[in-house]
C-alpha cells in the first residue's frame, strides 16, 4: 500500500491503494451501510470522520493488514467499540477463513451493533464479539492483539498482556502522540517494537510490537 496525501479519499481510492477484490469490498459495504444506519442513533463515531469514512477508518485500518504475520490464527481487538481495525482486518485478510477475529466490546449497544455489522458482511463463522471490559476477559490467548483509540500505550500493554503468549505481537495503530506514549510505556515495560508511519496520516504512527513484558519480569 502505498500513503495517501491529503484531500479527498473515495472508495475507488481505497480500491487502488490496498487492491481490494470484490468480495472484500462487498463486505466493506455491508459493513458501511451498517454503521451509516446505526450511527444515526448510537454515537459509534463522529460525523466529520462519517464524512470521511473510506480514509479515516476504513483504510487507517486496512493499512494494518500487510503488517499481520503469515500464521496468524486469532486477533483480538480490544475495545472494539465501531469494530476499527477489527472487522476491516476480517473483511481483508487473505487467509480469512481460517482466522478468527475476537472483538471485546464493553457496551452492550455496541456489541449489538458489532454483531449486526458481521452478519451483514457475511463474517459470523469468522468473527466473535465478547462482551466485557478488556482487563477483565480471561482465558483467551491471540497470535495478534490490536486496539484503535481506546487507550495510551502503557495502559494497553496492560491489557494485552491476558491475551498474550511469548509469540503475540501487538499493533497499535496511534496519533501524533506515539513517540511520546512509547517512551512513557519503556518505563514500566521492556518493549522491542518499530514505529511505522501511517499512510493514512501523515503525523500519526503504527507501533508494531515484537515482545514486551513487564520490567523485573521474565515473559
Amino acid at each position: 500500500m502505498r500513503g495517501v496525501s491529503e484531500g479527498a479519499f473515495t472508495r475507488s481510492d481505497f480500491v487502488t491503494q490496498t487492491g481490494a477484490d470484490a468480495d472484500v469490498m462487498a463486505r466493506l459495504d455491508a459493513y458501511a451501510a451498517t454503521l451509516a444506519a446505526w450511527n444515526e442513533t448510537m454515537n459509534l463515531v463522529s460525523p466529520a470522520s462519517m464524512a470521511d469514512l473510506w480514509r479515516r477508518h476504513m483504510f487507517d485500518s486496512a493499512q494494518l493488514v500487510p503488517l499481520i504475520p503469515n500464521g496468524t490464527r486469532r486477533i483480538v481487538d480490544m475495545g472494539s467499540g465501531a469494530g476499527f481495525p477489527g472487522l476491516v482486518l476480517a473483511a481483508m485478510r487473505p487467509d480469512g477463513v481460517g482466522l478468527e477475529t475476537v472483538l471485546v466490546e464493553s457496551i452492550e449497544k455496541k456489541c449489538a451493533f458489532l454483531r449486526a455489522a458481521a452478519t451483514a458482511m457475511g463474517l459470523d463463522g469468522r468473527v466473535r464479539v465478547i462482551r466485557g471490559r478488556a482487563e477483565e476477559v480471561s482465558g483467551l490467548k491471540a497470535d495478534m492483539v490490536t486496539a484503535r483509540a481506546m487507550a495510551p500505550l502503557e495502559t494497553l500493554l496492560g491489557y494485552a498482556k491476558r491475551f498474550a503468549d511469548k509469540e503475540t505481537k501487538l499493533l497499535f495503530p496511534k496519533g501524533r502522540t506515539a513517540a511520546d506514549e512509547l517512551t512513557a510505556a519503556r518505563r514500566s515495560w521492556t518493549i522491542e517494537s518499530e514505529m511505522i508511519p501511517s499512510r493514512s496520516d501523515r503525523e500519526a504512527s503504527i507501533i508494531a510490537i515484537r515482545h514486551f513484558a513487564p520490567k523485573g519480569r521474565r515473559s
